[in-house]
């Protein structure tokens, strides 16, 4: 009986060793695995942005989640709950509920049920270095209410465990603005993402406006990971790794702005916001001959460190809105009919004291102009004569000049949100399209799109691509790609061109209509706008887009300002509210890039500024 009994045990023990090599043996291997290997994200540090100047506009600072392996606490969830309460921001209740020991049920491969043991929570994130410290002191000290000499040798050995291993730490990135709102709108902003990893989530910092959307991939660099055994305590045996591959951090993005040139651009905003009380305002300086844009900014702005500050209104509006330009856009209809012969500058045009009767419309001026020259058209900005030189220019050549100054189609900067604009072709228009066009109606275009058309004509007619990023470099500031100016196309000639600046010059004086915009040291060549908004398919009476485009030294170009407002109320002529605007940033700069004042228009000025860091790149 005993050899039977004993037989069938051996049979017994040999189907079980069956089943579990043969039958379970890939199973038991994973679980084997999943309980002595850990895999570890190892997040890559995204790259920052900085300036021309790699003064820092967005930095990757670390930070602490701290988490928990809640079946190493076991019924020990109140006390650890209770030690770390006061270290973080998480009510004792929530704490001992995801420290106290939990499974999970899902199915195995073979779809099989299967519940798992609870190995990592979350507890917080953003958790400062220095708090994080304070939390490992504490838990490396915890008490557990009985002297440790009197503990059995099973409980002395868990609580070393939860005090070693059951509260840990990873490394997190948290996204930093040294500037505050400075260039906000510029940089956008990052939000965290988690992605799944080894069962339990990672999280990441990912790009969601401005040049963190646009540049995410070359900022967040790519991650690495480590495959490695643990000890019961979970705790990571370093000569026992399988596999080790480095993150490879995310590369830094070198902006064209230049930071004290936004600083100026933006308290000037500030003031004019102040002064006028518009609904918004935006300025943007450019470098004509480069296309480099140095400052750009829309006001009201946000603070990318503060998420909450962040709305519709805080909107680049500079390339996310379209408007009807008014009459800074006569530039093209008179640099076009220039161009092709059409008009010279000292042809005359009778304005018709300010009413002008076509296809069934009848077109104002803002003063009753009787004879003017092609100059004194744009010297005056009347709608009558830019009407008429359109007559004169002809439907399909007007709509191709303004089709190639870059209206109707996107820069393609490298922000997100451009818009296009509207220039229908010639097929679509109206009767009066013809005449509306030329003084600025019937067209939407965006802020950035007619700064860059003003620069062409300051760039010997010659269109740039809009430059916002200069450079990719590593963190060490070694280069891995520059960016260079690129043309587009050459809209005019020098000739119309030289043609265009003396009459643009006429603009900023006491017979123009931007005297406020006059340099004491430099001349300026520059345009005035004021449009009457449309809502709804009709103009509003009070409402208007004011503006003013000039650049400077208006013989040797170096600078191109753009200001707008939408809906001042302290007056709305684009001369008069949008003139000092352009003339407060623009001697800011001239200051501090050390540009050399106009021989004639030389005065007994102040010495300039100390040379600036950038001053050779505006060498005449």
């Amino acid at each position: 009986m005993t050899v039977v009994l004993f037989s069938l045990a051996f049979v017994g023990l040999a189907m079980r060793l069956v089943q579990l090599q043969a039958c379970r043996h890939e199973e038991l291997s994973r679980l084997a695995d999943a309980n002595t290997h850990r895999a570890y994200w190892e997040a890559p540090r995204r790259g920052d942005i900085v300036d021309i100047n790699n003064s820092p506009m967005a930095i990757t600072v670390e930070v602490r989640t701290v988490c928990a392996d809640p079946s190493l606490i076991g019924d020990m969830a109140p006390v650890v709950a209770h030690e770390l309460q006061g270290y973080l921001p998480v009510p004792f209740e929530i704490l001992k509920q995801k420290l106290s020991p939990a499974r999970t049920v899902g199915r195995d491969a073979q779809g099989r049920m299967v519940t798992n043991e609870v190995h990592y929570v979350r507890l917080a994130q953003g958790v400062s270095e220095e708090t994080w410290q304070q939390i490992h002191a504490a838990m490396t000290n915890l008490d557990f209410g009985a002297p440790f000499s009197k503990l059995s040798r099973q409980d002395r050995q868990r609580y070393q465990w939860i005090r070693e291993s059951a509260i840990f730490a990873e490394t997190q990135q948290r996204r930093n603005y040294p500037n505050g709102a400075l260039a906000g709108q510029v940089l956008g902003f990052c939000g965290m993402e988690d992605q799944q990893f080894q069962d339990h989530d990672v999280s990441q910092l990912i790009g969601k406006d401005g040049i963190e959307q646009t540049m995410n991939a070359t900022l967040t660099g790519v991650p690495g990971w480590r495959v490695t055994e643990i000890d019961r305590a979970q705790r990571e045996l370093v000569s026992l790794r399988d596999e080790d591959v480095p993150a490879e951090d995310g590369l830094d993005v070198a902006l064209t702005l230049d930071s004290g040139v936004q600083l100026f651009l933006e308290n000037a905003l500030q003031r004019a916001m102040a002064d006028h009380h518009p609904k918004s305002v935006t300025g943007i300086v450019v470098r004509p001959s480069t296309g480099e844009i140095l400052a750009m900014a829309s006001m009201p702005n946000f603070d990318p460190n503060n998420l909450s500050t962040i709305s519709a209104e805080t909107r680049n509006r500079l390339i996310t809105d379209v408007m009807e330009p008014g009459s800074t856009f006569k530039i093209v209809v008179v640099s076009g009919a220039l161009e092709k012969g059409v008009v010279r500058l000292t042809d005359t045009f009778d304005c018709e004291h300010g009413h002008f009767a076509y296809a069934g419309r009848v077109l104002h001026d803002h003063e009753p102009f009787g004879i003017l020259t092609t100059e004194g058209i744009i010297t005056k900005s009347s709608n009558i004569g830019a009407a008429k030189i359109g007559l004169r220019l002809g439907a399909q050549d007007l709509y191709n000049f303004a089709w190639n100054y870059g209206f109707g189609q996107r820069t393609d900067i490298t922000l997100p949100g451009e818009a296009r604009g509207f220039l229908y072709p010639v097929r679509d228009w109206s009767k009066v399209s013809i005449v509306q066009i030329p003084m600025g109606h019937g067209v939407a275009v965006t802020r950035l799109q007619m700064v860059m058309a003003m620069c062409a004509i300051a760039n010997h007619g010659w269109l740039m691509h809009p430059m916002i990023i200069n450079r990719i470099q590593r963190h060490d500031q070694a280069l891995v790609q520059q960016y260079l100016p690129s043309r587009i196309r050459q809209v005019v000639g020098d000739a119309t061109c030289r043609q265009m600046i003396e009459a643009l010059k006429t603009v900023v004086t006491k017979d123009g209509t931007a005297e406020g915009a006059a340099m004491a040291d430099y001349v300026v060549a520059g345009k005035t706008g004021t449009a009457q908004k449309a809502e709804h398919g009709a103009y509003v009476p009070g409402k208007y887009f004011s503006s003013f485009i000039g650049f400077f030294p208006a013989d040797d170009p170096q600078l191109c300002i753009s200001i707008v407002m939408d809906e001042p109320q302290e007056g709305y002529y684009g001369g008069k509210v949008c003139g000092p605007v352009f003339k407060d940033v623009a001697e800011h700069c001239a200051s501090y890039f050390n540009i050399p004042p106009d021989p004639e228009r030389m005065t007994n000025r102040e010495p300039l500024v100390a040379e600036s860091h950038l001053s050779h790149r505006f060498n005449p």
